[in-house]
């Protein structure tokens, strides 16, 4: 029981701080969601109040025609529009119009009405199947842009008439869905936004539709730019932290009204998101909130975590205090193993450097000899065995310049046969395609390849001759499976046999290809020489 004291006290300490963390966590999770649905519905109530204020100059232009019983001529309309300094009381709308109402094949009435107020033809368009037309007669501001927007019948678009149709039934204001201002009147710029359709009641109507008590003259309308509409309602002061997107309906990509250009936070955009339903003129929108980077959450996420942590750190303390000793035991353990392991790793690279001086000795010795057997004086041998050692010197410093990079088979086994054999290797001494080798392999298989050249300067027909050695290479399999196949030939006339005993180099080249690069090999000695088949599976 007293030994797993520790244990029991760690877990009881741990889940009580841990258990403290999580309740300070999810409080701070709450009062983080309470405050920005707080701002989110700020926002709504700017956008909301936006809308009221535009939707009731629509209401003020309504009671102007009823008082005048929809007999308002263009100079009239343009001067109660003016009065009303719509740049800087109503930004984001783009205007106010009246569509008059007539049954198709009576446009000429219309067209003449038109004339007599603006000066200027204006045709109803474009052409039209259904039973009636609704072309603009009067719109204001009435610049360059929407002059060409007189006359244009709003019911021949369906998103258009869809509205109408609705403010035909009743006395209400009804907004269209999304669309964009300016389309189908032949104005270069368009606009996204909405429309907003009343009814215009008359005594006297040249036609009674649907009237128990008045006849329909026509409709007045607002059209607004949801973008600048949106921003003046969002950017009054104190700017709120929070990127707004507003839609036609169901939240879908095609409905999107507006979007805020400051980008919401990605860390806490979904967890708090807010969504709230308006009704704008009888139509239902979908407004999503999102908080910004200027979100400041109430209160900070660092005391939970410094909370758990104060637990977890009182709990080990604990549980450190108990196994004190038991850890020192390890640590002495841990220590003794890793100075034996250090003191075997030391051994190995003094064998293994003392093994490559004797062989660079021998190398040198096989040069000189090869040297002078060439060699007609004693100048022409000085000349060419400085030659060889400064080759030997520079393909040393290649590999060490190269050692962490990618290293190709092909110029690693140039380099380190040229230090065995000279720079002037034959052509056909090696075949194969491109290979790239990761540092462990290039390392791995560089002393290889130095260990088989030596033997092979040694023991075989490669000490008299180059010629005598041939090396290829494949590689099989795809992608991540891939191996190399290497093949290693020393051909001759007489016979080689396998040693009667094992040296350092053969031991070397064992331990490198099969526990380094977890390869096999596998040594014929033959007849006319003698055949080292290497395989390595290759990584990346």
């Amino acid at each position: 029981m007293k030994r797993l004291f520790p244990i029991v006290a760690f877990i009881a300490v741990a889940l009580i701080s841990m258990t403290m963390a999580g309740f300070a966590y999810f409080a701070t999770q709450e009062a983080a969601r309470i405050k920005f649905e707080a701002a989110a519905d700020d926002a709504l109530n700017r956008i909301e109040s936006r809308i009221d204020l535009h939707l009731s100059l629509l209401r003020s232009t309504q009671a102007l025609f009823d008082a005048r019983n929809g007999d308002i001529s263009q100079n009239e309309f343009k001067a109660f529009f003016n009065a009303l300094d719509i740049d800087h009381n109503f930004a984001g709308l783009r205007g106010i119009g009246f569509l008059q109402l007539v049954k198709t094949g009576d446009e000429a009435a219309v067209e003449r009405d038109i004339l007599h107020d603006f000066g200027a033809s204006h045709p109803v368009y474009p052409d039209s199947t259904q039973p009636w037309r609704a072309p603009i007669t009067l719109f204001e501001p009435l610049d360059p842009s929407s002059q060409s927007s007189i006359g244009y019948d709003m019911f021949s678009e369906p998103v258009r008439r869809a509205a109408i149709e609705k403010a035909m039934a009743d006395d209400q204001q009804h907004a269209s869905g999304l669309v964009q201002l300016g389309q189908g009147t032949g104005v270069a710029q368009t606009f996204t936004g909405f429309l907003v359709f009343v009814r215009l009641n008359v005594e006297t109507a040249p036609e009674v539709i649907n009237a128990s008590r008045s006849s329909t003259a026509g409709f007045l309308y607002a059209a607004f730019r949801a973008r600048d509409l949106f921003q003046i309602a969002l950017s009054r002061a104190p700017l709120l932290p929070v990127n707004t997107e507003i839609y036609d309906g169901a939240v879908n990509g095609d409905n999107l009204l507006f979007r805020s250009e400051t980008p919401p936070v990605s860390a806490l955009g979904d967890r708090l998101l807010v969504t709230r339903k308006i009704t704008v003129a009888g139509r239902p929108w979908t407004v999503l909130f999102r908080p910004t980077s200027a979100f400041s959450q109430p209160s900070s996420r660092a005391i939970p975590v410094m909370l758990g942590l104060f637990g977890l750190l009182l709990a080990g303390a604990i549980a450190l205090v108990a196994r004190y000793q038991e850890r020192a035991y390890e640590a002495a353990s841990r220590l003794h193993e890793t100075t034996e392991k250090s003191l075997l790793e030391k051994d190995l690279m003094l064998q293994e450097m003392k093994h490559r001086i004797k062989n660079s000795i021998t190398r040198v010795l096989a040069i000189a000899r090869q040297t002078a057997s060439r060699a007609t004086d004693v100048n022409e041998f000085s000349a060419s065995f400085s030659a060889r050692l400064q080759a030997m010197a520079a393909s040393q410093d290649m590999l060490t310049r190269s050692r962490w990079q990618k290293a190709d088979l092909a110029d690693l086994l140039r380099i380190e046969l040229g230090q065995v054999f000279g720079k002037e290797l034959p052509d056909e001494l090696l075949s194969g395609p491109e290979v790239l080798l990761d540092e462990t392999t290039t390392q791995a298989l560089g002393l290889t390849f130095h260990e088989l050249a030596t033997n092979a300067l040694k023991y075989g027909e490669a000490g008299n001759s180059v010629g005598a050695l041939k090396v290829d290479w494949l590689l099989e399999g795809r992608g991540r499976e891939r191996t190399l196949a290497l093949n290693w030939r020393e051909v001759g006339k007489k016979k080689v046999e396998a040693p009667a005993e094992t040296g350092f180099g053969t031991k070397l080249i064992d331990l490198n290809v099969t526990r380094e690069l977890r390869g096999t090999i596998k040594r014929d000695f033959q007849a006319d020489g003698l055949k080292v088949e290497i395989r390595i599976p290759l990584v990346g």
